[in-house]
């Protein structure tokens, strides 16, 4: 059956427009939520071609099938052999230009942090023309109507197996690698790299191809050139090694009433963070853990908090950003306990952190201890914290902390001296400072 002219450029409007929508609602589930920065744009556009990229394969499967029973047994040049693959490639890449075009009217309105990288945008490029040629040659060397679905599905298995697995692969993938860090930064060497070993490739198959239906040894010898440049690329892109160390960035900062930075493309979650951490810092003051200073750090970093920092991990500005730092954060702060009754007393001092409703716990000691610690005032659970932090991080406390548990009478404050002090403290050989906190009777609390 042949295909006309006219049926070509109308297939080719629907192509770049089912492309376009593609690669906006693809790229959009890539992009890093509230970041402003040039990386997240070009990892995005790049990320699209997961579903993009199969759909070029399987629209050039369709045109090459159509065109192999147009032609028949008709002899090519190679010119006339090259020219309806390129034509596609044009048609693929005019999309993906139009989808970054449209990603781009945000950023270049809006103060955006780093760069456009060129070379990232190269191989995306490159990765939509391997899509496309791999899709042209199945439906030549394969001219059935089952063709074009099974070459679309069939790149997005393969390539989705590269991107996904483990060592040198993923390399080989038109990808940046995910979840993207921001604080990694992405490489142009490495994207130069790849995009030799995409056009490589591509340009092997293509000529590959060309050479077969039109048996020149002339175009057989520059695909065996394509495929050393593809070789290069490989050899390249592996021996270059992954960063092992996040790059230097000038954070943004906000220095009021604590000093919280971040990437400077995350700086409009600022005010959230520092909402948030300003309580965490008012209740660990006078601790070992006292900060006055939040930081965010690289995602495979771990985090260590130090005298006067509280470092944290930020991957992106979704709904509830702050809060999940700060879980993070907190529970940085002492490591689980063993054993149940010394962990529900820990989980008893974590919530009151985080600003959460106070656990009961499993067992009756826990509850009793959650009642006694609800019914002190912020003043004293800051004081007590002072107190006892040692205890809390190194999971030492017990019922003796909290009242005494419910089997114990409290003690009246008159019997220990007439400043009032807390009921209990720590173990003997702490040393602990006289702060004030509720007096007690035989009754209960006044």
């Amino acid at each position: 059956m042949s295909v006309s002219r006219e049926e070509l450029k109308q297939s080719a409007a629907v192509t770049v427009a089912v492309l376009l929508a593609l690669g906006l609602v693809a790229a959009w589930s890539v992009l890093i939520p509230g970041v402003d920065a040039w990386e997240n744009i070009v990892a995005a556009v790049i990320g699209s071609l997961r579903l993009t990229g199969p759909v070029a394969a399987a629209f050039a499967a369709w045109v090459a099938l159509r065109k192999r029973r147009a032609l028949g047994d008709r002899c090519l040049t190679a010119w006339r052999a090259l020219k309806a693959p390129l034509a596609i490639v044009l048609v693929v890449l005019g999309s993906f230009a139009a989808t970054v075009l449209v990603l781009a009217v945000k950023t270049v309105l809006t103060d955006q942090s780093g760069r456009l990288s060129l070379s990232g945008l190269g191989v995306g490029m490159a990765g939509l023309a391997l899509y496309s040629v791999i899709g042209w040659v199945a439906g030549w060397l394969a001219p059935r109507a089952v063709t074009p679905p099974l070459a679309g599905l069939g790149c997005y298995a393969l390539f989705t197996w590269f991107a996904d697995g483990r060592g040198w692969a993923d390399r080989l993938a038109p990808g940046t690698g995910e979840p993207y860090d921001l604080f990694q930064g992405l490489s142009g060497a490495a994207f130069l790299n790849q995009t030799i070993w995409l056009l490589g490739v591509t340009a092997a198959l293509l000529l590959g191809w060309t050479a077969l239906v039109t048996r020149r040894p002339l175009v057989l010898a520059c695909a065996l050139l394509a495929v050393l440049a593809a070789g290069t690329g490989v050899a390249r892109l592996l021996g270059e090694p992954k960063p092992a160390a996040a790059q230097e960035i000038a954070y943004s900062c906000q220095d009021w009433p604590i000093t919280v930075c971040l990437h400077p493309g995350m700086r409009s979650g600022l005010t959230e963070l520092g909402a948030t951490f300003t309580k965490i810092a008012s209740r660990l003051a006078g601790t070992p853990a006292a900060f006055t200073r939040v930081e965010q750090r690289p995602l495979e970093e771990s985090l260590r908090p130090s005298a006067g920092l509280a470092p944290i991990h930020v991957p992106d500005l979704s709904a509830g950003f702050a809060d999940q730092a700060s879980y993070e954060y907190v529970e940085s702060l002492a490591t689980r306990c063993p054993g149940t009754p010394a962990d529900g007393y820990r989980e008893i001092v974590m919530a009151w952190l985080r600003g959460e409703p106070l656990p009961g716990g499993p067992l009756a000691e826990h509850q009793y201890a959650a009642a006694w610690f609800s019914g002190l005032s912020e003043h004293q659970r800051r004081e007590w914290l002072r107190m006892f932090y040692s205890d809390f991080q190194s999971c030492k406390l017990s019922s003796t902390h909290f009242g005494g548990g419910p089997a114990q009478t409290p003690t009246p404050a008159s019997a220990v001296g007439s400043s009032p002090v807390y009921p209990v403290y720590p173990a003997p050989s702490a040393n602990p400072s006289p702060a004030w906190g509720p007096q007690m009777s035989p009754n209960g609390w006044q």
